[in-house]
């Protein structure tokens, strides 16, 4: 049986205030001069039972406004399975932060270990760090992981079609490490690769971010990118959806040199925003230049299996001009979480969520151009997410879904939205949300 929360006896309470050296809890606020102390009366209820507490944070739970989600833009509303959270609750997990004695870390290594090995088999990339923050600063990072594996070249080439929010990072920490950050242009909702090439070939260019599928949910040709940037010395960056890239080409496969990425696909809750967890993989030619650290699996004295923190390129190891970044920790619990949802999900589970997300977005696209209002925003192939123009008042249409329950997609342009579904939205969930556009 879990137990969240224990009270302190008042036997508890002597035995620690007689080690401290103090006779009562006031003392510990003796340095804190009176005036500045609060003296009136806090606002808090009176003691409830555990059955009036959940009455009670029901009742305000309830004055939400709970929505049917068709809106991505890099936050997805998947499926998680029951297990997941229930095992990432446990207080062994719950409660862990960086291990700074790391080898006693077992468990924490352990799970680490296989977070890294899936993301390097999801990619098929031949490393992955112990992840990163988020999709956006992993993206930032692979940027400086270019400019530092370059010898002079001081620009970084990054596709208009890439996340805005993702861009705004880049473009912070690129900013304070004099990284010069130059847009490609787009075609259609995707990159012009002649005018990347046209870039490229300027020269003086240490890499080329991308996104798959981009931020209006096209999915890219990106054929002959590596090789164009292999050319002109520069790495290819790949900035993809693991939820998407069970079924879609893996940034190997596209000759990425790196592979970033935000794991809130793999049924990490929306949760207003956050937290999440990004995902960083590299070529073994580029291990050396990931930031924060890799665990490794070896052996004891006693020949049983162990973990280790096998790199650890960070500034608290080495001298701090030598580290790769200033990384210092991660939501290691995050990526305990993706970890965990993909163990359960199994391969076969990963890729039944993936083709449910894209026959339910095709079905949707389908039944709001038959109704005549949209047209489609770009001729190109999509995934679970697409932009289509709408003939009427885009700020009213919005509305009108919030007002029937529905968050309906998110607007990209004056006469432009941007609808996602996933495998948690059903086919009357979708006919409903197109009964809701003749207003």
């Amino acid at each position: 049986m879990q137990h969240k929360f224990f009270p302190h006896t008042d036997e508890d309470l002597k035995v620690m205030m007689k080690k401290v050296g103090i006779n009562s809890l006031e003392e510990l606020y003796a340095e804190v001069p009176k005036d500045i102390r609060f003296q009136g009366e806090y606002d808090i209820p009176s003691m409830k039972s555990e059955l009036e507490l959940r009455q009670y944070f029901s009742s305000l739970g309830q004055k939400n406004n709970q929505l049917t989600i068709f809106a991505g833009g890099g936050v997805y509303d998947h499926y998680t399975p029951s297990v997941v959270p229930n095992l990432v609750s446990r207080s062994e997990f719950l409660t862990s932060y960086t291990p700074y004695q790391a080898e006693i870390s077992q468990g924490t290594l352990h799970y680490i270990f296989e977070f890294q090995s899936m993301m390097a088999e999801l990619t098929g990339m031949d490393v992955s760090n112990a992840s990163m923050y988020d999709g956006s600063t992993a993206t930032a990072e692979a940027v400086l992981m270019a400019f530092a594996n370059s010898k002079k070249a001081d620009t970084v080439l990054v596709s208009s079609t890439i996340d805005p929010k993702t861009l705004r990072v880049i473009n912070t920490l690129a900013h304070f490490h004099g990284v010069k950050i130059e847009m490609v242009d787009a075609k259609n909702g995707a990159t012009d690769v002649e005018d990347m090439k046209a870039k490229l070939a300027k020269g003086n260019v240490a890499g080329m971010v991308v996104q798959q599928p981009n931020y209006y949910g096209v999915i890219e040709d990106y054929g002959g990118f590596a090789d164009a940037c292999h050319e002109n010395k520069a790495l290819f960056i790949m900035n993809a959806n693991p939820a998407d890239i069970t079924v879609l080409k893996t940034p190997k496969e596209w000759g990425a040199d790196i592979a970033v990425g935000d794991g809130q696909s793999l049924g990490l809750p929306l949760a207003f925003g956050g937290p999440s967890v990004g995902y960083m993989c590299s070529t073994e030619k580029l291990m050396r230049k990931l930031p924060g650290r890799i665990v490794g699996a070896t052996h004891d004295t006693r020949g049983q299996r162990a973990f280790v923190l096998t790199l650890q390129a960070r500034e608290q190891h080495i001298r701090r001009q030598k580290a790769t970044s200033n990384i210092c920790s991660n939501q290691s619990l995050m990526a305990l979480f993706v970890t965990i949802y993909m163990s359960v999900m199994g391969k076969e589970g990963l890729k039944e969520a993936a083709r449910q997300s894209y026959a339910g977005a095709h079905y949707l696209c389908d039944e709001l151009l038959r109704t005549g209002r949209f047209t489609m925003a770009f001729d190109q192939p999509f995934f679970n997410e697409f932009c289509v123009r709408y003939e009427g008042d885009v700020d009213k249409l919005q509305q009108h879904f919030l007002e029937n329950g529905f968050m309906g997609g998110i607007k990209v342009a004056d006469d432009t939205i941007m609808f996602a579904v996933t495998e948690k939205r059903s086919k009357e969930e979708i006919d409903r949300l197109v009964e809701l556009t003749n207003i």
